[in-house]
């Protein structure tokens, strides 16, 4: 009996080294693919991309990374077809954030629990801002209160643009029209310059540089608390404007995604040790000053978080009060 007690311990190490040595060594010689849920020239493709050139070089065995985009339902058509591929880490997905509380909020249209994938990390915080086109002549968040009407631009449900154009109209009380039917940031900033609608609220990081060198916009109104390099102080952070307390509390659910900002997942079948491996290779990715410069040289913020807390956040967003979905859901539509 002893004998047997000690062969059975002896395996069982045998057994986790070989599991730690999988995680470690699996990705040699391997083809890894990020599925991007948004269409290229957006924020997650640029995200993903820049992730794509810089993700192998921390990753044992240094596989190589394809980006692979595939635009649909708000980006929800990416984490269904997540869920569909190989188990074992060799699929990554980004997407957009919005999804987080439509699956709280719209459980019936999002059948997807989050709480169910696991998380690799983000790199940055999605910081948001509202803006208008310069002809309008509303250069500031007092004349955009006082304007009839203005147009903005709009694309799937549940994407983060319609849901802060819902929340400028039913939280704060702007006069606010939407055109629907982009297929995403890209195409949308291409009706603002025709003329087919006369703003948006989207990422700081993806207004043109033009835009903002040549005053092209006006920027209204700051949906993230972070201020960065470039962005005018005197532009009001939208959660200061409100009294209400609960108004405040609806505001930061329908903002919590964007706070979660970049994010990258794989799916919650893939092996621990495989995830362990992605999650130490993403944090020393972020950490990496030629990935820094990178981001940098292409307006990119890095304000990373690592896979763990992630998930507690992503926890904490299920856990919220039914009142305040409900109240979140009528704004976003649902």
């Amino acid at each position: 009996m002893l004998t047997r007690l000690v062969l059975v311990a002896i395996l069982m190490l045998v057994g986790r080294a070989v599991c730690a040595e999988d995680g470690a060594t699996f990705y040699s010689g391997k083809i890894m693919r990020f599925i991007v849920g948004m269409p290229p020239g957006g924020g997650a493709d640029a995200y993903a991309r820049l992730v794509q050139r810089h993700l192998a070089q921390h990753l044992p065995g240094a596989p190589s990374i394809v980006v692979e985009n595939m635009p649909g339902a708000g980006s929800l058509k990416s984490v269904e077809y997540l869920d569909s591929q190989p188990d074992d880490g060799t699929a990554m997905a980004t997407f957009s954030s919005g999804l987080l509380t439509e699956s709280v909020a719209a459980p019936k249209r999002v059948k997807v629990d989050f709480r169910k994938f696991a998380w690799i990390g983000n790199v940055s915080e999605d910081v948001r801002v509202c803006y208008l086109w310069h002809t309008l002549g509303v250069h500031n968040w007092h004349d955009l209160l006082a304007r009839q009407q203005v147009v903005f631009a709009a694309s799937a449900t549940g994407t983060a643009g319609n849901v802060e154009s819902a929340m400028l109209r039913d939280l704060f009380g702007v006069k606010l029209t939407r055109v629907q039917g982009y297929p995403g940031s890209a195409a949308k900033r291409l009706a603002i310059e025709r003329g087919e609608v006369e703003g948006d609220c989207g990422g700081w990081t993806e207004i043109p540089e033009d835009w903002l060198r040549d005053h092209r916009i006006d920027v209204l109104v700051r949906l993230s608390s972070l201020l960065l390099p470039g962005m005018d102080a005197k532009v009001p952070f939208a959660g200061d404007l409100l009294k209400s307390q609960r108004d405040r509390q609806v505001f930061n659910f329908l903002m919590a995604p964007e706070k979660l900002g970049r994010l990258f997942m794989v799916s919650g079948r893939v092996p621990a040790d495989h995830v362990a491996a992605l999650r130490k290779a993403f944090d020393a990715m972020v950490a990496d000053p030629l990935f820094r410069n990178d981001a940098n040289s292409l307006r990119l913020t890095v304000t990373p978080m690592q896979g763990q807390e992630v998930a507690r956040e992503v926890a904490a967003l299920y856990a919220a009060p039914p009142d305040l979905v409900a109240r979140a859901k009528a704004i976003s539509g649902e």
